[in-house]
């Protein structure tokens, strides 16, 4: 297939991008920069110049492949506390997209979070099945399942908080450990029990292939590989990574340890992928969150998330 692939350059874009091509498809990947240009023209892929304002582009480009995956999110926005314009700005993309696959069961992937059955419902196992009604960015995922009754084959990729390996850049765990340094300290709030979700990066960029290839129009899919690992013990890993002590901290002062990362800290978030991995044969085979941090890759290269 020739697949239209937004945040081809990105995180998980350069891992998916050899996936792609190894497995014979054809990329053509959005290109907001010289930079990415760049990195994509000597990946072998195909470039398209835009952004996702760029609506019309977006559509001539959904129009012109067999199928498209969204990665791109506009993260700059809900690093800087705009999540919800970060949400809107997605909404208008998956919108643009599907208007032009409507009627031509092309398959389009969309990615979403586990976190936010989370927010809904903290502590309780989420489940593929489950679904919110409406708000931030629950409405694109709402509005690509609902596609599957307009002739399109869509899918959506709900990934957890931390997708790790040594591509991982700008994440949650980089700047875990970016304020840890700062700090001199490597905080988790109360006992610190409570679960993320986690993925290497190899394994959820199989999981986009496999959806684009296969997944039936409205599926709903978790990426997470492990169900949900202690956040004490991710704080500690990252302790020992930098020799520092693991410390626990009040909800009240996890902001002033670290910022806006203190809600997420919180939440509980276990999840299962036992549906995805029977419905596309899904088995992630690289390593965990603390056997990752372990590696010390992250230590080596951590810059934080991009503000």
């Amino acid at each position: 297939m020739r697949l239209f692939v937004t945040g081809a350059s990105g995180h998980i874009g350069s891992a998916l991008v050899p996936d792609l091509l190894a497995a014979g498809h054809t990329v053509v990947g959005l290109a907001r920069s010289d930079s990415s240009a760049a990195a994509l023209t000597a990946a072998g892929v195909d470039v398209r110049r835009g952004s996702l304002d760029d609506l019309d582009g977006l559509r001539a480009a959904a129009a012109d492949a067999d199928g498209v995956i969204h990665l791109a999110f506009k993260h700059e926005l809900t690093y800087a506390g705009e999540f919800v314009r970060a949400a809107e700005s997605d909404l208008r993309a998956v919108e643009a997209i599907g208007a032009a696959l409507e009627g031509s069961d092309k398959p389009f992937v969309i990615t979403s979070g586990t976190a936010l059955l989370a927010m809904a419902a903290p502590g309780r196992l989420g489940v593929e099945t489950a679904a919110l009604e409406r708000g931030p960015r629950v409405d694109s995922e709402n509005t690509v399942v609902a596609m599957a009754a307009r002739g399109v084959r869509s899918s959506v990729v709900r990934l957890p908080p931390t997708v790790h390996s040594s591509l991982d850049r700008h994440g949650f765990v980089p700047a875990l450990i970016d304020m840890a340094r700062k700090n001199g300290v490597s905080v988790y709030v109360g006992d610190g029990a409570n679960r993320w979700p986690a993925v290497h990066t190899l394994d959820a960029a199989r999981l986009y292939r496999l959806a684009v290839e296969s997944a039936p129009a409205g599926a709903r899919l978790h990426g997470a590989a492990e169900q949900g690992v202690p956040f004490r013990q991710i704080a500690e890993a990252i302790g020992r990574g930098l020799g520092l002590p693991a410390a626990s901290v009040t909800p009240d002062e996890a902001t002033r340890y670290i910022g806006f990362l203190a809600t997420f800290a919180q939440i509980d978030n276990p999840s299962s992928s036992a549906a995805t991995r029977a419905l596309l044969k899904w088995e992630p085979t690289h390593a965990g969150l603390l056997a990752d941090l372990e590696e010390r890759h992250y230590f080596e290269t951590s810059q934080g998330v991009r503000a």
